[in-house]
């Protein structure tokens, strides 16, 4: 009988086996060390040149590893975790690289010793559980209405960013975009949608103290005939529409033959006829202002602005969407099928100003706005940049709380007092699974170790005291102060994490790691630079009931 054979073109490269998973580990790994000193309050900063030759300074572990180029596949995976982590939660994205690349690295002597990575990560999943289990324990209910205790939360979880030294002015600026575009739903939940109803305008020049969130929206747009149309409107009735309001050509092969000259000037007065009835379907309500997605012709602006209503054109859909749950707008396909009830009324004020170089629209003083704008300001790019970094950052944090009000305390307790539960249980477990148990509360620690690392302190004797404090589960709040590297009860520093922030970051990291260790193959089928031969045929396994005969290699 012949063995089922790997038939592989020439371009193929492949790793199997023991050597792909330690390759693995080791890309892993890499990964990990790179945003290793970005934990924390002490935390250090990373240079970046990206690929358009621009400068990004940061210590955020998503906006990093969104910069940095690799080529390992399993590298290219961990990056990934980073980005899930983002878009999930908004926080934690440096923990979860840093704990799933120590949970592969204390993989890595088990499968030196031939356990098979099916064990291992059974343990790992069993550990996760009892892991989830024990924080569900120690967590405890948090009232998100309670401004001042939101504040601490939100201001603990972005302590170790660049707008720290600007005390709790990113924090409140997150409270408040939140609590703006909340919208309940009735059986207790909100709807927080910071992606499409928060919007952050950054305009260099000013201080960061003039940063603000508006009660409405704001535009990078001005009227369409300065001269003549208001600037300054306030309680203005304003009607939104993503049609064009210019007169409809027909099709590019439409051709128009005129034998007569007065049919030219028929041609254009049918054209003036069409636009002017569209005009004054508008003008019926009564609006302000109107503002459409699409183009407006000068023969229109000239119509509108006679009525003594102003108009703005080619605004973003997603700022359309905003101005309507801004000021309680809907908005409209055609003029023919306007009502009153499309009217938006909520809005205070209607402003056109100057900041900078360019004139911005201000759709401000709403009266219940379900969208905002945060406006920052700041002196140069970079520092906006890193402050917008910072402040999405927040809003996660504040959303999280919001949807899940419970708290746990930070500075790696969390971490510590799962690590001697798990160490304690894992006594009790029976067989190999044994050993990759106890390592995941061992890899738990990395968390504590590496914010103590930060701080320059003694990392043995640091954690050496703090295990001895959380040995046989007591004095679950007791962590590492980020400034100072000493020993302190969080609960009286109150430093505080989401409860969603925490249990994702442990979902995806040892997840992501039973994943990877579960790899016996990288298989790659890239064709070489420079080769002009015929496409490379796709790497294919044969098995011995299907191959033909002359595919087996010879005896």
């Amino acid at each position: 009988m012949h063995a089922p054979v790997l038939v592989l073109n020439e371009n193929t490269k492949r790793e199997s086996g023991r050597k792909a998973q330690l390759a693995n580990i080791q890309a892993s790994r890499a990964v990990a060390d790179i945003i290793r000193t970005t934990l924390g309050p002490r935390s250090m900063l990373k240079m970046i040149l990206d690929a358009t030759g621009g400068i990004v300074l940061t210590n955020d572990g998503n906006a990093i590893l969104r910069e940095v180029d690799v080529a390992h596949p399993a590298a290219k995976s961990m990056i990934e975790l980073s980005r899930n982590q983002d878009r999930e939660v908004g926080d934690g994205t440096t923990s979860v690289i840093i704990l799933a690349g120590e949970m592969l690295h204390l993989a890595e002597p088990f499968l030196e010793r031939n356990f098979h990575p099916t064990v291992i990560c059974r343990a790992y999943m069993k550990a996760l559980d009892d892991a989830i289990a024990t924080i569900d324990r120690i967590s405890f209910p948090t009232d998100p209405n309670d401004r001042e205790q939101m504040l601490n939360i939100v201001q603990s979880c972005i302590g170790t960013k660049f707008t720290n030294r600007y005390g709790t002015l990113m924090a409140e600026l997150a409270l408040d975009a939140v609590n703006t575009v909340a919208v309940d739903q009735g059986d207790g939940k909100k709807e927080i949608d910071i992606k499409n109803f928060a919007k952050v305008e950054k305009v260099p020049g000013g201080q960061i103290e003039d940063c603000r969130v508006l009660r409405g929206v704001m535009i990078n747009k001005d009227v369409v005939t300065p001269g003549k149309m208001r600037r300054r409107i306030a309680n203005p009735r304003i009607i939104l529409l993503d049609c064009p309001l210019e007169y409809k050509k027909g099709e590019n092969m439409t051709n128009v033959e005129i034998t007569k000259e007065e049919d030219w000037g028929l041609l254009l007065k049918m054209e003036e006829e069409a636009i002017e009835k569209m005009c004054s379907t508008i003008a019926k309500f009564k609006p302000d202002l109107v503002i459409t997605e699409k183009g407006l012709s000068d023969l229109a602006a000239h119509f509108l602005s006679k009525a003594g209503i102003s108009a703005i054109r080619r605004v973003r859909k997603t700022d359309n969407n905003r101005i309507a749950r801004a000021c309680g707008a809907t908005i409209v396909n055609r003029p023919e099928e306007l009502q009153e009830a499309n009217i938006g009324t909520g809005a205070g004020l209607f402003e056109v100003k100057k900041l900078g170089d360019e004139f911005f629209a201000f759709i401000a003083d709403c009266k219940s706005p379900k969208a905002c704008t945060i406006l920052l300001r700041g002196a140069s790019k970079d520092v906006l940049n890193e402050v917008e970094r910072n402040l999405q950052d927040a809003m996660g944090v504040a959303r999280n709380v919001v949807w899940d009000p419970r708290l746990l305390p930070g500075g790696g307790a969390v971490e510590m007092t799962v690590s001697a539960a798990l160490k304690e249980k894992s006594a009790s477990i029976e067989g190999m699974e044994q050993w990759p148990y106890r390592a995941v509360g061992q890899a738990m620690e990395v968390i504590p170790r590496t914010l103590a690392q930060n701080c320059g302190v003694n990392v043995i004797r640091t954690l050496t005291s703090l295990q001895a404090k959380h040995a046989n589960g007591e004095n679950p709040t007791v962590g590492i102060n980020g400034n100072t590297g000493l020993i302190t009860d969080m609960k009286q520093l109150g430093v505080w994490e989401p409860y969603a922030v925490k249990v994702q970051t442990m979902k995806t990291a040892i997840e992501a790691s039973c994943m990877l260790l579960r790899i016996d193959d990288i298989v790659s089928g890239i064709k070489k630079k420079g080769d002009t031969g015929s496409k490379p045929t796709k790497p294919r396994i044969e098995d011995e009931g299907q191959a033909d005969s002359e595919q087996f290699l010879p005896e």
